[in-house]
């Protein structure tokens, strides 16, 4: 179909798009409230090819706007959500000078005459945090929509662009966006009680089966943004009973950006870190040093103490243990600053591991839980357990806004930060560090108790934020 026919077939169906929606309301209001999950509530938001407006009206997002190219849909828009801006517009030569935040476009590639053009006009909607959320429909499904469309289940449609997931990631790519996550919604469209909640929550979420989704969708974010200036940097440091090891953290960190400030925190130790954090601040008066006790217990407490003294653009932690070695954190600074990820989270299984550095239970537990944590965050994970994770402040403080929703749940501080990120839509990349044998102390993990711990988190992960 030309682009005229296009929209002269939606000026056709106007009337009558509405009834269809009410008859699969199940299917569109799953849709709906994905979309209402995945865009935090302060962001602004444009939706290409609104249609009615459902979807954007029912955001309740300020600054959002939609567009479509048929006039009788923008014009029931209008009237089905006086409270948002509609406007008539192709998506293939978008006229907006506003950026957003969030671009929608659902169930639109299909229709599209040039889907890599339409991409292309993004870039001029977006800015360099903006995240796209495109779905688009499984073309596994095609002959069933066809015979459902036949028996008056489903709206009759034209023939559209059947395009598979590669086909999608490649168009991003050629446009200058790359995938953030993506995943699948639906394997029974209709509303059961009981069935379309096991199939649909979950049944459709596992490995395998969620391949055969009716719905897939990506979240994309720009990439090729050059590197605007340097950026001033905090590092974290939480430490209890690592007194050995606090010179050598001053002496071997080097100096990232445009300024550098290192932040003890001190966790009631008992082999006196907190006296030589204050003997360390005052032999080194050249190095920007701040030191502090952490007020309750636990690594997570400390991190987030240490995040809110922060004062720098980039937020590192570096445990105080120093297996990962200071000398590899410019490798974290240039992903952070070059835009290669919005979350640089370090891992350990790439090298080879020094001798003694990481038991063989502990090995088998970090792979597992590296899996498990892929499946739950839709984004490649090899180590959640490595404790040096780096975030923009401005991103943080966009997490800590949004902590009520996972609650005060982690005491480690690394899944806090995981699962706040991947809510965001936070690019997360995986960044080798080499692991090496701690040379003061001793490991302050406790395999089992910890691991159980661990099992409990995923288990939290899994109702918040993957069967939904």
């Amino acid at each position: 179909m030309k682009k005229n026919d296009i929209a002269a077939y939606f000026n056709k169906i106007a009337e009558k798009r509405d009834q269809w929606k009410k008859k699969n309301s199940y299917y569109h209001n799953d849709i709906k409230n994905f979309i209402n999950f995945l865009i935090p509530q302060n962001s602004t938001v444009l939706e290409v090819g609104c249609g009615t407006g459902d979807i954007v009206g029912s955001l309740n997002r300020e600054g959002s706007k939609g567009i479509d190219i048929s006039p009788t849909m923008i014009g029931i828009a209008k009237h089905k959500y006086p409270h948002i801006a509609f406007d008539v517009a192709d998506a293939e030569h978008i006229s907006e000078t506003e950026k957003y935040d969030y671009v929608i476009a659902s169930d639109l590639v299909g229709f599209l005459e040039d889907i890599q053009q339409f991409l292309v006009e993004l870039r001029s909607v977006t800015h360099e945090k903006s995240r796209v959320i495109i779905t688009y429909p499984n073309f596994l499904w095609e002959p069933i929509f066809r015979i459902a469309e036949f028996f008056g289940f489903k709206m009759p449609q034209p023939i559209q662009n059947w395009v598979s997931d590669s086909d999608v990631e490649n168009f991003l790519r050629l446009a200058g966006f790359e995938s953030v996550k993506k995943g699948g919604r639906l394997i029974f469209p209709k509303y059961i009680p009981i069935l379309s909640t096991v199939l649909n929550r979950y049944l459709a979420k596992l490995p395998l089966i969620k391949k055969l989704c009716l719905v897939n969708y990506v979240v994309a974010r720009p990439i090729g943004i050059a590197r605007k200036k340097e950026y001033s940097v905090s590092i974290v440091i939480p430490a209890r009973n690592e007194r050995g090891n606090i010179e050598d953290a001053i002496k071997r960190t080097p100096v990232l950006g445009s300024h550098t400030e290192i932040i003890f925190i001190e966790g009631h130790s008992k082999d006196g870190t907190l006296k030589e954090m204050e003997r360390v601040k005052n032999v080194y008066k050249d190095v920007d040093i701040k030191v502090a006790v952490q007020d309750g217990k636990g690594k997570g407490d400390a991190v987030r103490k240490g995040f809110d003294m922060a004062t720098g653009d980039i937020l590192m932690i570096l445990d105080a243990d120093l297996t990962v070695m200071p000398e590899d954190l410019p490798k974290f600074y240039d992903a952070m600053a070059d835009n290669k990820g919005d979350f640089i989270n370090g891992t350990r299984l790439v090298y080879q591991l020094e001798d003694q550095s990481m038991r063989f239970l502990n090995i088998l537990g970090n792979k597992f839980f590296s899996m498990m944590f892929s499946w739950l965050l839709d984004q490649r994970l090899k180590d959640t357990l490595c404790g040096t994770k780096v975030i923009w402040k401005k991103d943080y403080i966009q997490l800590q806004k949004g902590r009520s929703f996972f609650g005060d749940f982690d005491p480690f501080g690394d899944f806090d930060l995981l699962f706040g990120a991947a809510k965001l839509n936070l690019k997360i990349v995986d960044l080798p560090v080499r692991y090496q044998a701690r040379t003061y102390g001793s490991t302050q993990i406790s395999r089992f108790s910890h691991g159980w711990l661990l099992l409990k988190m995923c288990a939290f992960a899994s109702k918040k934020i993957k069967f939904i």
